[in-house]
């Protein structure tokens, strides 16, 4: 199975499906207002798709918030986990941030989601405190990585 990595259109309707296959999942995880999800049409993201034969099957954004970078959007569908595909989608938005000079990456995530900190943790990130607009709870876990 060939995957390709690309910078998308948030809009496009394969993107759109992932990220509302996302939001259902966070959804059934999550309280409502534990879900910090992208709907796609912010202004301020950079996003990248995971493609197997044509087909989305993963997400990724960067987004551009108080100075830094954050990871948004990261999402793979799950017929294809376990191949690396979260691992290439956040290595984009790494390369993004780098090239844009960014000094930091920060992300929240689910504390139940553990493939997804397991993921990041490979990746450097290391716990902080929650930031920008995000309040810390039981459910989130909140990381960076100093680029």
């Amino acid at each position: 199975m060939e995957i390709t990595v690309h910078p998308c259109d948030p809009m496009e309707p394969g993107v759109r499906r992932c990220l509302a296959d996302s939001a259902a999942l966070m959804a059934r995880l999550f309280a409502a207002e534990d879900n910090h999800g992208l709907t796609g049409s912010e202004s301020d993201i950079t996003m990248w798709a995971a493609r197997s034969g044509g087909a989305v099957v993963g997400t990724a954004a960067l987004a551009l918030r108080h100075g830094c970078g954050e990871v948004k959007g990261m999402f793979v569908a799950p017929e294809v986990r376990g191949l690396g595909i979260g691992a290439r989608l956040l290595s984009a938005v790494e390369a993004e941030a780098r090239a844009k000079g960014l000094p930091l990456l920060r992300l929240e995530t689910g504390a139940a989601l553990e493939e997804a900190c397991r993921l990041y943790a490979r990746a450097g990130f290391e716990p902080c405190g929650a930031f920008g607009d995000y309040i810390a709870g039981t459910s989130s876990i909140f990381m960076e990585k100093r680029l």
